[in-house]
């Protein structure tokens, strides 16, 4: 799944950062989730809207 298939817009996912530490975010197609390595947290994608609230984002393992 791309980003198209994920109902994000890709120019969008282009201009996004992690409002938490204002870096890059990936977009994990599988999880539909923007990823934030920075932060170690996954932002949910609800119907094609990236939720870019901390609260609402999922703590992820640190693979490092």
């Amino acid at each position: 799944m791309n980003a198209t298939q994920s109902g994000v817009d890709p120019k969008l996912l282009e201009i996004l950062v992690c409002p938490l530490t204002k870096g890059p975010l990936t977009l994990d197609a599988e999880r539909n989730e923007l990823v934030s390595k920075q932060a170690n947290l996954a932002y949910p994608i609800r119907d094609g809207i990236p939720i870019m609230l901390v609260d609402e984002a999922r703590q992820i393992d640190d693979p490092s």
